[in-house]
């Protein structure tokens, strides 16, 4: 990708300056886990694995996924990699693609280092939504490597939401935030997708709900 003098400067500056707020913000946050019946935290299993959650997490999912080498899918584009870089300082490793871009080459990218032993985390409605609809890279990435789709859901108990399409959340300093693991989806490699998928929509929508009752109670 080519990019102007004016964005290669704001390339070599907002990553750096991104990803050390994320970790200074990060420092002052308390994650608590919760969990569907036989499911355990995904950041606690050996890989390979394949798990979704939604666009507007994505700053916490940053932090509290930092340096485990979790893989993720950045769209190609300027802002996609202002995002790529500052995830990268991160740990996370970056596979270049979107549902409208790429998409074919990054699911084939993704699909070798799941099978290498990685664990793939896709924004499931992103880049560009709608907020909350899941786009089908999941559950064929899942397909594909014989994995089970798995889910989380971090929600803060206080937030900034800003105006953007995926309602995206910067949490409060010394907020709790509640990550929530829904039960995993068996897709098997000769289902019908569009069958695959509705469960796997169900389970990221069941994501949302358990945070937001234990943050009821």
């Amino acid at each position: 990708m080519h990019f102007t003098r004016k964005q290669n400067i704001l390339l070599a500056i907002i990553p750096r300056l991104a990803s050390a707020l994320i970790r200074l913000l990060g420092c002052t946050l308390r994650f608590e886990d919760v969990c569907a019946p036989c499911t355990v935290p995904g950041d606690t299993l050996p890989g390979p694995g394949v798990f979704g959650f939604w666009h507007r997490s994505l700053l916490m999912a940053a932090y509290r996924f930092r340096n485990q080498g979790f893989v993720i899918v950045i769209s190609q584009s300027f802002d996609g990699e202002l995002i790529a870089r500052t995830v990268e300082r991160l740990g996370f490793l970056v596979v270049r693609g979107s549902s409208s871009r790429r998409g074919a080459q990054a699911l084939i990218a993704m699909e070798r280092l799941v099978r290498q032993g990685c664990v793939a985390a896709f924004t499931a409605d992103g880049p560009r939504g709608p907020v909350y609809i899941a786009k089908p890279g999941l559950t064929r990435l899942a397909q594909r490597t014989t994995q089970d789709a798995g889910a989380f859901h971090l929600a803060p108990q206080r937030a900034w939401q800003l105006k953007s399409w995926d309602k995206f959340l910067i949490p409060k300093p010394f907020s709790r935030i509640t990550v929530s693991w829904p039960q995993h989806v068996k897709v098997t490699a000769d289902e019908d997708l569009d069958t695959a998928h509705s469960r796997v929509q169900h389970m990221m929508e069941t994501a949302i709900r358990m945070a937001e009752d234990e943050d009821a109670r």
